[in-house]
């Protein structure tokens, strides 16, 4: 018996870092530390969420409200997918905006796809609760669900940055302001 903890030491691998590789999106649209990640599975299915070094949640930023409205035509919530072929979905490209992330300090932050594909669905649970999306970011605060197109499910990638090229970025970025200030 005084053994089992010992056994029990290494945690088990989670869910998403067991089914998914992790691609990050640095600086979207120019914008510096407003980083995406987006979580790929082997059935090219990519779920969009925020990066850990995000300002959303790495300052503790207080989320007042998460909008789906990307202008007064077009809103991520009306995307209705249906059938096989995934009638309906809405249509995205790399820098599409999926949402808009307003804090309590008045900061607007806008979330892009960071792929192309087919809108298959957005988390609604974050409009009600937005707090998950600081406390669970990568499983129930996620942002959206994207399918690319079997014929790029291998490209979409390239614009992206491993998990090993993104902390490289990271780094980057803490020693060069801890330098200039």
């Amino acid at each position: 018996m005084a053994t089992e903890p010992a056994a029990a030491g290494p945690a088990a691998p989670s869910l998403v870092d067991r089914y998914f590789t992790r691609w990050y999106k640095a600086d979207v649209k120019g914008k510096p530390c407003e980083d995406h990640c987006v979580l790929q599975h082997s059935n090219r299915i990519c779920v969009i969420t925020l990066a850990e070094s995000h300002p959303v949640l790495k300052s503790g930023k207080t989320i007042k409200s998460i909008s789906y409205q990307i202008s007064t035509n077009c809103s991520r919530l009306q995307n209705k997918v249906s059938g096989k072929f995934k009638r309906g979905a809405q249509f995205l490209t790399e820098l599409a905006p999926l949402c808009k992330i307003y804090c309590s300090d008045g900061e607007e932050y806008t979330i892009s796809s960071c792929v192309r594909g087919r809108l298959m669905e957005v988390n609604e649970n974050i409009l009600h609760k937005p707090s998950i999306l600081q406390e669970k970011p990568s499983t129930e605060g996620y942002i959206a669900v994207v399918l690319p197109k079997f014929e790029e499910s291998k490209s979409i990638t390239e614009g992206l940055l491993t998990q090993k090229q993104y902390e490289e970025v990271l780094e980057k970025r803490t020693g060069g302001t801890t330098g200039a200030s």
